[in-house]
């Protein structure tokens, strides 16, 4: 019997390429912060601006789409931010826009998405980003949660509540003590200052006007939120803010932040017909569900899911990007795996308990350090970006190194 033929419409799946991401610095939400008069929808505004600045090649009405992510969608946020903010960029009107939505995941899922249009044939270019103005709008402004969702216990009412999610994920491993998240955390603050040092975080920050009814105007050029010096010593005598004598400290979590992030995302030939570079390829990602109530563990889910798909192991993953939201979130992802907290390979340019976490706009910071570490490190194939999720989920992105020369025969 004759095979049947493909369809005419059929398309081979194609090469989805990260070529750059740029971000603002990050600020501390609330009054006294650097952002506190600047509008959440001109941050992305400038990151777009910052990408087709540093890509003349790129012709923008070649953007096939712009996907910008908010957790909380309302005011400056709102308004559908990917096409608003792509018109206040000065994109060609013939450029559509939209927002989306995965809370903490928003960047990272605004990747993914534009990804598969891309992979699948319906775009060739897009752009996709994150903003979060937490001093403007905090986490949950103007929600309305459908009261079943506690009056059925559907979850348990510490599930709206992060910072109770981990003190649960402390209650569920208790090998991670609060002595060990204080050691992460302030190896996160000092890894993260000797990455400004040494210039490695700084090329991809585009500077911000900033204004101040007191101060008049400025230039936001650095990330708000690092204490260097930090010591386990000076967080031991943090208080635990979630539960009494818990292990949950402002010190071992990511704060209240302001920023915004965003990447151009390409087909790999379209990015070499244009003369766009290669940051890294995309080799699979997968987000999967876990109890709301330690919704801190939801990258090991995920994490396990896409190396199923892809036919990876851990051990084949070289670098490690994984959103510090708590310290014991990524404490239960390394235990998990049995990779060592001081492991150097694991957020070498510490993460977000030093330099902030404006929820949405975290997943593409993760992607474009990883990116510029590959380009340090061609003895490394693959490496990942993870991370915690809100009401209980992970996110998690295998990526390839272009660069990879294979001088050290491992996958690694």
């Amino acid at each position: 019997m004759a095979a049947t033929p493909l369809s005419p419409t059929a398309r081979a799946v194609r090469n989805v390429a990260f070529v750059e991401g740029v971000r603002t610095p990050f600020g501390k939400a609330g009054e006294k912060g650097i952002y506190a008069n600047t509008r959440a929808d001109d941050l992305v505004v400038k990151v777009i601006r910052e990408l087709l600045r540093r890509h003349p090649g790129l012709p923008p009405e070649r953007v096939d789409d712009v996907a910008i992510a908010a957790t909380t969608q309302i005011g400056d946020q709102g308004l559908t931010i990917g096409r608003t903010a792509a018109l206040l960029a000065g994109l060609p009107r013939s450029v559509p826009g939209y927002a989306i939505d995965r809370m903490c995941a928003g960047a990272m899922t605004a990747v993914t998405t534009v990804a598969g249009g891309i992979g699948f044939g319906a775009y060739d270019i897009a752009i996709a980003g994150g903003v979060e103005h937490m001093g403007r709008h905090p986490m949950g402004e103007g929600v309305d949660p459908n009261p079943r969702i506690i009056a059925d216990k559907l979850v348990d009412p510490s599930a709206l509540v992060m910072g109770q999610t981990a003190e649960n994920v402390h209650d569920r491993f208790p090998a991670i003590t609060k002595q060990r998240a204080d050691a992460y955390a302030a190896q996160s603050q000092e890894r993260y200052a000797d990455a400004v040092k040494t210039a490695k975080i700084g090329p991809e920050l585009v500077p911000v006007a900033t204004r101040s009814p007191e101060l008049g105007w400025g230039l936001a050029t650095e990330d708000e939120p690092p204490r260097p010096g930090t010591t386990v010593e000076t967080l031991a005598g943090l208080r635990t803010p979630f539960r009494p004598h818990g292990r949950v400290t402002a010190g071992n979590s990511a704060g209240l932040n302001d920023g915004a992030t965003g990447a151009i995302i390409a087909a790999e030939d379209t990015a070499r017909e244009l003369g766009l570079p290669i940051g890294m390829r995309m080799v699979g990602y997968a987000f999967a569900g876990v109890d709301p109530e330690v919704m801190g563990i939801g990258p090991v889910p995920a994490t396990e899911k896409v190396l199923a798909r892809t036919g990876l192991s851990i051990s084949d993953i070289g670098l490690f990007e994984i959103n510090e939201a708590f310290a014991v979130q990524v404490l239960s992802f390394l235990d998990h795996f049995g990779i060592d907290q001081e492991d150097p390979r694991v957020n070498p340019w510490g993460g977000a308990i030093a330099c902030g976490h404006p929820l949405a706009a975290s997943g593409i910071r993760l992607m474009t350090q990883l990116s510029r570490q590959f380009a340090e490190h061609p003895e490394v194939r693959y490496g990942i970006t993870t991370m915690c999720i809100g009401l209980g989920m992970g996110g998690t992105v295998i990526w390839e190194n272009p660069a990879y020369d294979g001088t050290n025969g491992s996958a690694k």
